[in-house]
C-alpha cells in the first residue's frame, strides 16, 4: 500500500457490517466523499471564497496577473484608485487562498514579484470572461440603470 491509500471502514445507517469489512480508497476518493461546499447555505465556509473573489480589487488583480508576474508599483499604476494598503491586503488574501505566490529576490534594490498559482490560473480565465463581458455591456447596463434612476424620481 502506498502513501497515497489508507483504509477507511464503511458503515452504512441501520445495518451492521463486521469491522473486517473495509475498502481501500485513495486520498481523492475520500476527498470526493467529503462535504461539498454549498455557497447558499449562511452557514457554509466557501461563502468567504466568495467575498474574495468577488471583491473588485481581486477581480482585477486576478486580470492583471493573467498576462504573467508583475510587482506591485505596476499593479499599483494600472489599477487606478486602489491604495498600496487596499493592493497589499488583497494580494496577502489571494496569497492565502492559494491563488497568487509572491516571490522575493535578493538583488538591490529588493524586488518582489506576484504571479498566479495554478488554481490562480484556473480561475483567472472564469475572471477574464467576466471582465470582457462587462467590457461588451457597460452602455447597456448603464442605460438600464439610468432608465430605472428615472422611473424612480417620477
Amino acid at each position: 500500500m502506498t502513501s497515497t491509500h489508507f483504509l477507511v471502514i464503511i458503515r452504512k445507517t441501520g445495518k451492521k457490517y463486521p469491522l473486517s469489512w473495509k475498502k481501500v480508497m485513495t486520498i481523492q476518493e475520500a476527498m470526493n466523499n467529503e462535504k461539498k461546499a454549498q455557497p447558499f447555505s449562511a452557514q457554509c465556509p466557501s461563502r468567504d471564497i466568495l467575498e474574495l473573489i468577488g471583491g473588485k480589487w481581486s477581480l482585477l488583480i486576478l486580470c492583471l496577473l493573467k498576462s504573467g508576474p508583475m510587482r506591485t508599483n505596476l499593479m499599483m499604476r494600472s489599477i487606478q484608485g486602489i491604495s498600496q494598503k487596499m493592493l497589499t491586503q488583497t494580494l496577502r488574501d489571494l496569497k492565502r487562498a492559494g491563488l497568487v505566490e509572491r516571490r522575493s529576490y535578493s538583488e538591490v534594490p529588493p524586488r518582489v514579484e506576484y504571479s498566479l498559482t495554478p488554481l490562480g490560473a484556473t480561475l483567472s480565465g472564469v475572471v477574464l470572461q467576466l471582465e470582457h463581458w462587462v467590457v461588451d455591456h457597460y452602455e447597456q447596463v448603464a442605460a438600464a440603470q439610468a432608465l430605472f434612476d428615472t422611473r424612480q424620481s417620477e
